[in-house]
């Protein structure tokens, strides 16, 4: 008999040790038979970041990485999730990829990453070649996330870097802010507005600004969470979280 409560699967996802909205996002995301285990990536809350330090944090996260995930496949995990974007998209397309194997050989199962998971939403929505990004990151980090999108053939024509002060601030962002922000952003010259980093809340902020800006908004934790799904043969559609959970 397989497990109870994970009768479909069982993900084992990675997140920061600081990060306090992974984990409610995915369970808000869950679909009956899937259930997520949390493997905490022991991190320092970096704090008075600028472009060198918040790289550096970010590796920082990386090099830890692969403990969490020996402690997570204790639990005998079917798939991993990650739940931590930034690192997913340096290097473009080839250190992506490069990043997901190395994981993936630690760990002999699977793996799913913020970066794949958005190219792998554009082309499910279909039609969208150029983007305006939304990140709490500093523009180092930006950068990447462009460099990899052109790499599949996507454009950034603008992005905002947040320029969070640590990385528990990241997750204090108002709604409010998130709203601003992604009015600035759009624009006739863009077909969608994306998000990425896993410790800002918008998966239900991303949905509601769909229905009023007429266009995908893409938040990063409900693309992560509905590849995983698809990636698992798991076609479950769940309103309230967007066109992408709704609709693909």
């Amino acid at each position: 008999m397989g497990d109870v409560l994970g009768w479909r699967k069982k993900f084992g996802v990675l997140g920061p040790s600081t990060n306090t909205v992974v984990q409610p996002d995915f369970d808000d995301l869950r679909v009956a038979g899937v259930t997520n285990h949390y493997s905490r990536i022991i991190v320092e809350d970096a704090k008075a970041l600028s472009d060198e330090s918040f790289m550096a944090g970010t590796l920082k996260i990386d090099e830890a990485t692969h403990d969490a995930v020996r402690g997570v496949m204790t639990c005998r995990p079917d798939f991993l999730v990650m739940g931590m974007s930034a690192v997913t998209f340096y290097g473009g397309a080839e250190g992506s990829a490069r990043w997901s194997k190395a994981v993936e050989d630690v760990a002999g199962v699977s793996l799913c990453t913020g970066a794949q998971s958005l190219i792998a939403a554009f082309n499910a929505y279909g039609g969208i070649r150029k983007v305006a990004l939304l990140s709490p990151y500093y523009p180092v980090a930006n950068a990447e996330v462009a460099n990899f999108m052109s790499d599949h053939g996507v454009t950034v024509v603008r992005d905002t870097p947040l320029r969070c002060p640590s990385w528990t601030a990241i997750a204090e962002v108002p709604p409010t802010r998130l709203r601003d922000t992604v009015l600035a952003l759009d624009g006739d010259d863009v077909d969608a507005i994306v998000q990425v980093g896993t410790n800002l809340s918008m998966v239900r902020f991303a949905a509601a600004a769909e229905l009023f800006l007429g266009k995908p908004v893409i938040a990063i934790n409900t693309a992560t969470y509905w590849n995983a799904l698809r990636m698992n043969g798991i076609i479950d559609k769940k309103e309230g979280f967007g066109r992408l959970m709704a609709e693909f």
